[in-house]
């Protein structure tokens, strides 16, 4: 049985590799073709919008799939941009926004905004890691969680980062191994419990961050294994954990020390 450490693994271990087969697949290589082949066109934020395949194609690249149906929200984001501080993007504390304005900064460059990298190679990057996320996501979801950190972290500057999206809480809650009821305390104290546990400013090392990850994953197969009394054990026969992941678990530190 393929663990959720050894997936993980498996698809780290050569990125280029798997995105490559991710965007080989029919409907992304023909998403991505209709995208790459219409954006250069666009010239405000209205005509992207106006192309309901780009503005799906272009939300689900930052993970913002779900907030489709929210047009006026998503016109205030890119046409404000996010060069003020009192900009829109800027007021939410979810960075995905600001990011999109990255890639479509029509309030920056105007009509040459779809002209950038970010608008063309960028999305369509961003499309495919995101896609490789939730497929992988259908099968173990300890293995998107672990990616999709491993592609935030290095943007997160303090415990408050962690605690303000619920999928790096959740890989953070099983890195310091503590229940999911964590969540619910005094948000002040868990940032302080996070700050002394977890070294923030590794997740800007790649390897550090890497080795940070095959902790998680190690750790998460070892929390979602059931005993035979039904509790959940890091040890034991009866959890079906190698002594091999079991190793990997001790070995692994927190911060990629």
């Amino acid at each position: 049985m393929t663990t959720t450490y050894t997936s993980y693994k498996q698809i780290t271990g050569d990125i280029t590799s798997s995105l490559k087969r991710v965007s080989e697949q029919p409907d992304v290589a023909r998403e991505t073709a209709y995208y790459l082949s219409k954006i250069g066109s666009v010239k405000s934020v209205d005509e992207f919008m106006a192309d309901s395949r780009l503005y799906d194609y272009a939300l689900k690249a930052h993970g913002l799939e779900d907030m489709g149906y929210a047009k006026a929200f998503i016109r205030k984001v890119l046409t404000e941009g996010n060069e003020s501080k009192d900009a829109f993007a800027n007021k939410l504390q979810d960075s995905r926004y600001s990011d999109l304005v990255n890639s479509l900064n029509f309030a920056k460059y105007g009509t040459a905004a779809t002209s950038k990298d970010g608008a063309t190679t960028g999305v369509t990057a961003k499309f495919n890691r995101q896609t490789l996320e939730e497929k992988v996501g259908e099968d173990d979801s300890g293995v998107r969680l672990a990616l999709y950190f491993e592609r935030m972290a290095p943007s997160i500057t303090s415990p408050f980062g962690l605690l303000a999206d619920e999928a790096l809480s959740q890989v953070t809650r099983t890195l310091l191994d503590v229940p999911d009821e964590f969540a619910a305390s005094d948000i002040d104290a868990q940032a302080a419990h996070i700050k002394s546990k977890i070294d923030i400013a590794s997740f800007k090392d790649p390897q550090k961050l890497s080795k940070l990850m095959e902790r998680f994953t190690a750790m998460w197969e070892a929390r979602k294994a059931p005993s035979d009394t039904g509790t959940l054990s890091l040890y034991g026969a009866s959890t079906g954990i190698s002594a091999d992941l079991l190793l990997s678990i001790n070995n692994l530190k927190l911060g990629g020390r």
